[in-house]
Protein backbone atom coordinates (compact mmCIF):
# COMPACT_ATOMS: atom_id res chain seq x y z
CA UNK A 1 0.00 0.00 0.00
CA UNK A 2 1.41 3.37 -1.03
CA UNK A 3 0.47 6.80 0.28
CA UNK A 4 1.42 9.75 -1.94
CA UNK A 5 0.19 12.99 -0.32
CA UNK A 6 0.46 16.13 -2.43
CA UNK A 7 0.35 18.62 0.43
CA UNK A 8 0.77 18.87 4.19
CA UNK A 9 -2.90 18.42 5.06
CA UNK A 10 -3.19 15.30 2.91
CA UNK A 11 -0.16 13.90 4.69
CA UNK A 12 -1.64 14.57 8.13
CA UNK A 13 -4.98 13.05 7.10
CA UNK A 14 -3.24 9.94 5.76
CA UNK A 15 -1.43 9.48 9.08
CA UNK A 16 -4.65 9.91 11.05
CA UNK A 17 -6.39 7.27 8.93
CA UNK A 18 -3.45 4.90 9.34
CA UNK A 19 -3.45 5.40 13.11
CA UNK A 20 -7.17 4.74 13.36
CA UNK A 21 -6.68 1.51 11.38
CA UNK A 22 -3.50 0.66 13.33
CA UNK A 23 -1.71 0.49 9.99
CA UNK A 24 2.09 0.64 10.28
CA UNK A 25 3.72 3.30 8.08
CA UNK A 26 7.20 3.54 6.57
CA UNK A 27 8.25 7.03 5.49
CA UNK A 28 10.30 7.33 2.30
CA UNK A 29 11.93 10.40 0.79
CA UNK A 30 14.79 9.68 -1.58
CA UNK A 31 15.15 6.18 -0.10
CA UNK A 32 18.87 6.71 0.47
CA UNK A 33 18.72 5.45 4.07
CA UNK A 34 16.32 2.58 3.43
CA UNK A 35 16.98 -0.94 2.25
CA UNK A 36 14.77 -1.81 -0.74
CA UNK A 37 12.97 -4.68 0.99
CA UNK A 38 12.82 -3.17 4.48
CA UNK A 39 9.06 -2.59 4.38
CA UNK A 40 7.02 -5.62 5.39
CA UNK A 41 4.02 -6.81 3.32
CA UNK A 42 1.48 -5.26 5.70
CA UNK A 43 3.14 -1.85 5.85
CA UNK A 44 1.95 1.29 4.15
CA UNK A 45 4.75 3.27 2.49
CA UNK A 46 4.27 7.03 2.66
CA UNK A 47 6.32 8.76 -0.03
CA UNK A 48 7.13 12.45 0.24
CA UNK A 49 8.00 12.98 -3.42
CA UNK A 50 4.71 14.90 -3.89
CA UNK A 51 5.77 17.36 -1.19
CA UNK A 52 8.42 19.12 -3.25
CA UNK A 53 9.47 22.60 -4.27
CA UNK A 54 10.94 25.78 -2.82
CA UNK A 55 8.25 27.65 -0.88
CA UNK A 56 10.16 30.84 -0.10
CA UNK A 57 13.70 32.14 -0.49
CA UNK A 58 14.65 35.49 1.01
CA UNK A 59 18.27 36.15 -0.04
CA UNK A 60 18.54 39.29 2.09
CA UNK A 61 17.56 37.33 5.21
CA UNK A 62 19.68 34.29 4.26
CA UNK A 63 16.73 31.92 4.69
CA UNK A 64 14.99 29.35 2.52
CA UNK A 65 11.79 27.38 3.11
CA UNK A 66 11.31 24.14 1.17
CA UNK A 67 8.96 21.18 1.16
CA UNK A 68 10.38 18.02 2.64
CA UNK A 69 10.32 15.88 -0.51
CA UNK A 70 12.59 18.29 -2.41
CA UNK A 71 15.97 16.87 -3.39
CA UNK A 72 18.82 18.68 -1.66
CA UNK A 73 20.65 19.04 -4.98
CA UNK A 74 17.63 20.88 -6.43
CA UNK A 75 17.62 23.24 -3.45
CA UNK A 76 21.32 23.89 -3.94
CA UNK A 77 20.78 24.63 -7.63
CA UNK A 78 18.02 27.14 -6.85
CA UNK A 79 20.12 28.84 -4.18
CA UNK A 80 23.20 28.97 -6.42
CA UNK A 81 21.29 31.16 -8.88
CA UNK A 82 21.30 33.81 -6.14
CA UNK A 83 24.87 33.15 -5.02
CA UNK A 84 23.96 31.17 -1.91
CA UNK A 85 24.04 27.57 -0.63
CA UNK A 86 22.82 25.35 2.19
CA UNK A 87 25.99 24.03 3.90
CA UNK A 88 24.96 20.39 4.14
CA UNK A 89 26.55 17.60 2.10
CA UNK A 90 25.02 14.23 3.00
CA UNK A 91 26.56 11.09 1.52
CA UNK A 92 23.99 10.63 -1.25
CA UNK A 93 23.02 13.01 -4.04
CA UNK A 94 19.44 11.72 -4.03
CA UNK A 95 18.74 12.75 -0.43
CA UNK A 96 15.61 14.81 0.24
CA UNK A 97 15.39 17.70 2.67
CA UNK A 98 13.12 15.71 4.99
CA UNK A 99 15.46 12.75 4.85
CA UNK A 100 18.49 14.90 5.66
CA UNK A 101 16.72 16.15 8.80
CA UNK A 102 15.30 12.77 9.84
CA UNK A 103 18.62 10.97 9.38
CA UNK A 104 20.72 13.85 10.76
CA UNK A 105 22.90 13.70 7.65
CA UNK A 106 25.26 16.60 8.18
CA UNK A 107 28.09 15.76 5.85
CA UNK A 108 31.65 16.92 6.49
CA UNK A 109 31.05 20.66 6.97
CA UNK A 110 29.81 20.58 10.56
CA UNK A 111 33.01 21.94 12.13
CA UNK A 112 32.83 25.03 9.91
CA UNK A 113 29.10 25.55 9.38
CA UNK A 114 27.30 23.68 12.14
CA UNK A 115 25.05 20.63 12.06
CA UNK A 116 21.52 20.18 10.73
CA UNK A 117 20.09 21.22 14.11
CA UNK A 118 22.10 24.48 13.95
CA UNK A 119 20.94 25.41 10.45
CA UNK A 120 17.30 24.35 10.87
CA UNK A 121 15.14 27.25 12.10
CA UNK A 122 11.61 26.03 11.40
CA UNK A 123 9.57 22.92 10.61
CA UNK A 124 6.04 21.84 9.82
CA UNK A 125 5.35 18.23 10.77
CA UNK A 126 2.35 15.96 10.21
CA UNK A 127 1.45 13.96 13.33
CA UNK A 128 -0.47 10.72 13.67
CA UNK A 129 -3.49 12.47 15.21
CA UNK A 130 -4.00 14.34 11.93
CA UNK A 131 -2.65 17.69 13.11
CA UNK A 132 0.19 19.83 11.76
CA UNK A 133 2.76 20.97 14.32
CA UNK A 134 4.78 24.08 13.52
CA UNK A 135 7.95 25.05 15.33
CA UNK A 136 10.33 27.97 14.85
CA UNK A 137 10.42 30.05 11.70
CA UNK A 138 7.45 32.30 11.05
CA UNK A 139 5.08 30.45 13.38
CA UNK A 140 6.06 29.10 16.80
CA UNK A 141 4.14 26.21 18.29
CA UNK A 142 6.17 23.82 20.39
CA UNK A 143 4.30 20.57 20.96
CA UNK A 144 3.73 19.39 24.55
CA UNK A 145 6.61 21.54 25.76
CA UNK A 146 9.21 19.86 23.53
CA UNK A 147 11.62 21.67 21.21
CA UNK A 148 10.21 19.99 18.14
CA UNK A 149 12.94 21.09 15.72
CA UNK A 150 15.68 19.39 17.74
CA UNK A 151 13.58 16.28 18.38
CA UNK A 152 12.99 15.74 14.67
CA UNK A 153 16.69 15.81 13.80
CA UNK A 154 17.78 12.17 13.72
CA UNK A 155 14.31 10.83 14.56
CA UNK A 156 14.22 8.63 11.40
CA UNK A 157 10.51 9.21 10.86
CA UNK A 158 9.50 7.71 14.20
CA UNK A 159 7.76 10.79 15.66
CA UNK A 160 6.04 12.39 12.67
CA UNK A 161 6.46 13.20 8.99
CA UNK A 162 8.33 16.41 8.22
CA UNK A 163 6.48 18.24 5.43
CA UNK A 164 8.27 21.60 5.32
CA UNK A 165 11.49 23.11 6.69
CA UNK A 166 13.18 26.50 6.92
CA UNK A 167 16.97 26.79 6.99
CA UNK A 168 19.64 29.41 7.34
CA UNK A 169 21.75 29.66 4.16
CA UNK A 170 25.11 31.26 3.37
CA UNK A 171 26.84 33.05 0.47
CA UNK A 172 28.76 30.77 -1.86
CA UNK A 173 32.50 30.80 -1.03
CA UNK A 174 34.87 32.58 -3.37
CA UNK A 175 37.20 29.61 -3.76
CA UNK A 176 37.80 26.06 -2.50
CA UNK A 177 40.71 23.69 -2.11
CA UNK A 178 41.83 20.53 -0.34
CA UNK A 179 44.87 18.55 0.70
CA UNK A 180 45.56 14.90 1.45
CA UNK A 181 48.37 13.38 3.49
CA UNK A 182 49.30 9.93 4.76
CA UNK A 183 49.64 8.82 8.37
CA UNK A 184 51.25 5.78 9.94
CA UNK A 185 48.38 4.88 12.28
CA UNK A 186 45.16 6.12 13.90
CA UNK A 187 46.99 8.00 16.65
CA UNK A 188 49.09 10.09 14.26
CA UNK A 189 46.19 10.75 11.87
CA UNK A 190 43.89 12.03 14.62
CA UNK A 191 46.73 13.93 16.32
CA UNK A 192 47.28 15.96 13.16
CA UNK A 193 43.56 16.54 12.82
CA UNK A 194 43.37 17.62 16.46
CA UNK A 195 46.17 20.11 15.96
CA UNK A 196 44.11 21.81 13.25
CA UNK A 197 40.97 21.80 15.41
CA UNK A 198 42.87 23.65 18.14
CA UNK A 199 43.80 26.50 15.80
CA UNK A 200 41.57 29.37 14.69
CA UNK A 201 41.13 27.65 11.32
CA UNK A 202 37.76 26.18 10.44
CA UNK A 203 38.16 23.80 7.50
CA UNK A 204 35.09 22.69 5.57
CA UNK A 205 36.19 19.07 5.97
CA UNK A 206 38.62 17.33 8.30
CA UNK A 207 38.39 13.63 7.54
CA UNK A 208 40.41 10.61 8.61
CA UNK A 209 40.06 7.72 6.16
CA UNK A 210 41.33 4.18 6.75
CA UNK A 211 41.16 1.46 4.11
CA UNK A 212 43.37 -1.47 3.13
CA UNK A 213 45.87 -0.70 5.88
CA UNK A 214 46.41 2.93 4.84
CA UNK A 215 45.54 5.97 6.97
CA UNK A 216 44.89 9.35 5.31
CA UNK A 217 43.94 12.84 6.48
CA UNK A 218 41.86 14.93 4.08
CA UNK A 219 41.48 18.66 4.77
CA UNK A 220 39.23 20.93 2.71
CA UNK A 221 38.81 24.70 2.93
CA UNK A 222 36.58 27.34 1.38
CA UNK A 223 36.35 31.13 1.44
CA UNK A 224 38.71 33.91 0.48
CA UNK A 225 41.88 32.78 -1.26
CA UNK A 226 44.12 33.84 1.63
CA UNK A 227 42.10 31.76 4.11
CA UNK A 228 42.14 28.70 1.87
CA UNK A 229 45.89 29.03 1.26
CA UNK A 230 46.65 29.34 4.99
CA UNK A 231 44.47 26.36 5.91
CA UNK A 232 46.03 24.06 3.34
CA UNK A 233 49.54 25.29 4.12
CA UNK A 234 49.12 24.39 7.80
CA UNK A 235 47.47 21.08 6.89
CA UNK A 236 50.40 20.03 4.71
CA UNK A 237 50.18 17.15 2.27
CA UNK A 238 49.41 17.23 -1.44
CA UNK A 239 47.08 20.01 -2.57
CA UNK A 240 44.08 19.38 -4.83
CA UNK A 241 42.16 22.20 -6.52
CA UNK A 242 38.79 20.42 -6.48
CA UNK A 243 37.85 19.06 -3.01
CA UNK A 244 35.17 16.83 -4.52
CA UNK A 245 37.88 14.63 -6.05
CA UNK A 246 38.77 13.61 -2.51
CA UNK A 247 35.48 13.94 -0.67
CA UNK A 248 32.94 12.34 -3.03
CA UNK A 249 34.45 8.82 -2.67
CA UNK A 250 34.30 9.25 1.11
CA UNK A 251 30.66 10.37 1.00
CA UNK A 252 29.90 7.33 -1.14
CA UNK A 253 30.71 4.93 1.69
CA UNK A 254 27.04 4.09 2.25
CA UNK A 255 26.35 3.53 -1.43
CA UNK A 256 29.31 1.16 -1.60
CA UNK A 257 28.08 -0.73 1.43
CA UNK A 258 25.29 -2.74 -0.17
CA UNK A 259 26.74 -5.79 1.56
CA UNK A 260 27.50 -6.06 5.25
CA UNK A 261 26.77 -3.24 7.67
CA UNK A 262 27.60 0.41 8.23
CA UNK A 263 27.85 1.58 11.83
CA UNK A 264 27.56 5.30 12.57
CA UNK A 265 29.17 6.32 15.85
CA UNK A 266 29.49 9.65 17.64
CA UNK A 267 32.70 9.60 19.66
CA UNK A 268 34.33 12.17 22.00
CA UNK A 269 37.22 13.72 20.07
CA UNK A 270 39.85 12.43 22.49
CA UNK A 271 38.48 8.88 22.16
CA UNK A 272 38.58 8.75 18.35
CA UNK A 273 42.07 7.14 18.10
CA UNK A 274 41.30 4.15 20.38
CA UNK A 275 37.88 3.68 18.79
CA UNK A 276 39.25 3.80 15.25
CA UNK A 277 42.20 1.58 16.09
CA UNK A 278 39.95 -0.94 17.80
CA UNK A 279 37.28 -1.26 15.11
CA UNK A 280 39.92 -1.50 12.39
CA UNK A 281 40.98 -4.81 13.97
CA UNK A 282 37.48 -6.30 14.00
CA UNK A 283 36.74 -9.29 11.79
CA UNK A 284 35.23 -8.09 8.54
CA UNK A 285 36.51 -4.52 8.80
CA UNK A 286 36.38 -2.86 5.38
CA UNK A 287 36.71 0.91 5.81
CA UNK A 288 36.48 3.75 8.31
CA UNK A 289 35.62 7.37 7.52
CA UNK A 290 35.76 9.79 10.46
CA UNK A 291 34.76 13.45 10.61
CA UNK A 292 37.66 14.22 12.92
CA UNK A 293 36.39 17.66 13.92
CA UNK A 294 33.04 16.43 15.25
CA UNK A 295 33.60 12.80 16.23
CA UNK A 296 31.15 11.27 13.74
CA UNK A 297 32.63 8.00 12.49
CA UNK A 298 31.27 5.60 9.87
CA UNK A 299 32.54 2.02 9.85
CA UNK A 300 31.86 -0.43 7.00
CA UNK A 301 31.96 -4.11 7.93
CA UNK A 302 31.75 -6.92 5.42
CA UNK A 303 31.81 -10.73 5.47
CA UNK A 304 29.61 -13.64 6.50
CA UNK A 305 26.47 -12.72 8.42
CA UNK A 306 27.36 -14.17 11.83
CA UNK A 307 30.80 -12.55 11.87
CA UNK A 308 29.57 -9.14 10.74
CA UNK A 309 26.71 -9.21 13.23
CA UNK A 310 29.16 -9.88 16.06
CA UNK A 311 31.54 -7.16 14.84
CA UNK A 312 28.67 -4.68 14.51
CA UNK A 313 27.64 -5.27 18.11
CA UNK A 314 31.28 -4.98 19.20
CA UNK A 315 31.69 -1.63 17.40
CA UNK A 316 28.53 -0.25 19.01
CA UNK A 317 29.65 -1.48 22.43
CA UNK A 318 33.08 0.10 21.97
CA UNK A 319 31.51 3.47 21.18
CA UNK A 320 29.41 3.34 24.34
CA UNK A 321 32.33 2.29 26.55
CA UNK A 322 34.32 5.28 25.26
CA UNK A 323 31.52 7.70 26.17
CA UNK A 324 29.87 7.91 22.76
CA UNK A 325 26.89 6.38 21.02
CA UNK A 326 26.35 4.30 17.89
CA UNK A 327 23.72 2.70 15.70
CA UNK A 328 23.55 0.81 12.43
CA UNK A 329 23.11 3.16 9.49
CA UNK A 330 22.71 0.46 6.86
CA UNK A 331 22.36 -3.30 7.20
CA UNK A 332 22.11 -5.97 4.52
CA UNK A 333 18.71 -7.72 4.74
CA UNK A 334 20.31 -11.07 5.54
CA UNK A 335 21.94 -9.57 8.64
CA UNK A 336 18.81 -8.39 10.40
CA UNK A 337 17.97 -11.72 12.03
CA UNK A 338 21.48 -12.03 13.47
CA UNK A 339 21.50 -8.47 14.78
CA UNK A 340 18.05 -8.79 16.33
CA UNK A 341 19.28 -11.69 18.45
CA UNK A 342 22.29 -9.69 19.66
CA UNK A 343 20.66 -6.28 20.15
CA UNK A 344 20.77 -4.58 23.55
CA UNK A 345 18.76 -1.56 24.63
CA UNK A 346 20.65 1.72 24.11
CA UNK A 347 21.24 4.29 26.85
CA UNK A 348 18.20 6.55 27.17
CA UNK A 349 15.84 3.74 26.17
CA UNK A 350 13.18 4.84 28.67
CA UNK A 351 13.26 8.46 27.50
CA UNK A 352 12.93 7.36 23.87
CA UNK A 353 9.91 5.27 24.75
CA UNK A 354 8.24 8.23 26.49
CA UNK A 355 8.79 10.47 23.46
CA UNK A 356 7.47 7.79 21.13
CA UNK A 357 4.35 7.35 23.25
CA UNK A 358 3.75 11.12 23.31
CA UNK A 359 4.02 11.66 19.56
CA UNK A 360 2.90 8.30 18.16
CA UNK A 361 0.83 6.59 20.89
CA UNK A 362 -0.30 3.74 18.61
CA UNK A 363 3.23 3.07 17.42
CA UNK A 364 2.47 3.07 13.71
CA UNK A 365 5.49 5.05 12.47
CA UNK A 366 8.63 3.08 11.62
CA UNK A 367 7.98 0.54 14.42
CA UNK A 368 11.27 -1.33 14.06
CA UNK A 369 13.21 1.92 14.24
CA UNK A 370 11.38 3.36 17.22
CA UNK A 371 13.91 2.25 19.79
CA UNK A 372 16.94 1.89 17.50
Amino acid sequence: MQLDPSDARECAAALRSAAEARQTVRVRGGGTKADPDEALPGDAVLRTRGLSGVVDHVPADLTVTVRAGTLLRDVQAALAERGQFLPLDPPHGGATIGGVIAANSNGFGTLRYGAVRDLLIGTTTALTDGTLARAGGRVVKNVAGYDLNKLLVGSLGTLGVIVEATFKVLPLPATRGASVSSATDATSAFARAGAIVRTSLRPTALVVDHERGAWRLVVAAAGEQAVVDRTLREAGGDHVADPDRLLVPLRDLLAAAAEGAVVRATIPLAAQPPFAGGVSRLDGFERLVADAGTGIVHVHLRGDDATIAASTVAAIASARVLGGSARTERVAPSLRRHLAALRTEPPGHFLMRRLKDAFDPRGILEPERSLA
